[in-house]
């Protein structure tokens, strides 16, 4: 991609061929480099959006899923914060009611169903809030386990901390990103003997994990549609 606007611009200005045909930027490159820039920029964004979703059903190893971590917003505290505030300000826009802490609130509720969903290896009763993509791969992981007779258990949870990292609007839809940290027992044994296969009964695994939520702008309901880890 970068080769094609480099070749562009050189041809624009004179620099290919024997250099006697130079000329000006024409009205068409600039429109053309300007889409092809914008659709670079757009494919980017998208893809924090895309990424198959990991967590704390993926640390015991049962889910087997891999993804990129998830990289935090560069410009240290004080730009990420004004980025976060930027984004939520836009979301007001169309909800003037939106209150962080509530948002907050809310998606705590919403990990706690989810891992003891997962837990369960049933993925329906948190299908109210989960995207389709979401629903989609944590079910067929969910199956997965249920096919090799194993259960990830998830006891005693304790979130430490719920923030939020990035807020922002894109095509018709709000996406916020809160990070939780958290503990807690995560193991997976043999649903017919009862043996762990991985993981500790005894010992509380640490985590970092940041969860982005979405919904069409305006009034309407937030649901999961990545969980991803830090690098």
């Amino acid at each position: 991609m970068g080769g094609l606007i480099g070749g562009m611009l050189f041809r624009s200005l004179g620099f290919a061929g024997d250099g006697t045909s130079g000329g000006g930027i024409g009205l068409m490159d600039i429109v053309l480099i300007g889409a092809i820039l914008y659709f670079i920029y757009r494919f980017m964004r998208k893809r924090r959006e895309q990424e198959a979703p990991v967590g704390a059903y993926a640390q015991s190893g049962s889910a087997g899923t891999a993804t990129p971590g998830y990289t935090p917003p560069m410009g240290g505290p004080a730009a990420e914060n004004s980025d976060v505030e930027r984004g939520i300000s836009h979301v007001r826009q169309m909800d003037a009611g939106f209150d962080e802490k509530d948002f907050t609130d809310a998606c705590m509720d919403v990990f706690f169903r989810v891992q003891g969903a997962w837990a369960n290896r049933d993925m329906t009763t948190v299908r109210d809030v989960l995207t389709d993509e979401m629903h989609g791969i944590l079910s067929e992981d969910a199956r997965k386990l249920k096919a090799e007779r194993k259960i990830n258990r998830l006891d005693n949870i304790a979130v430490r901390s719920v923030d939020i990292t990035e807020a922002w609007q894109e095509s018709g839809q709000d996406y916020i990103t809160v990070k939780f940290y958290a503990n807690l027992l995560d193991y997976t044994i043999d649903e017919s003997t009862g043996e762990v296969l991985s993981g500790s009964r005894t010992e509380p695994v640490k985590f970092e994990e940041y969860w982005t939520f979405t919904r069409p702008v305006g009034r309407n309901a937030w649901k999961l549609s990545a969980i991803q880890q830090p690098q």
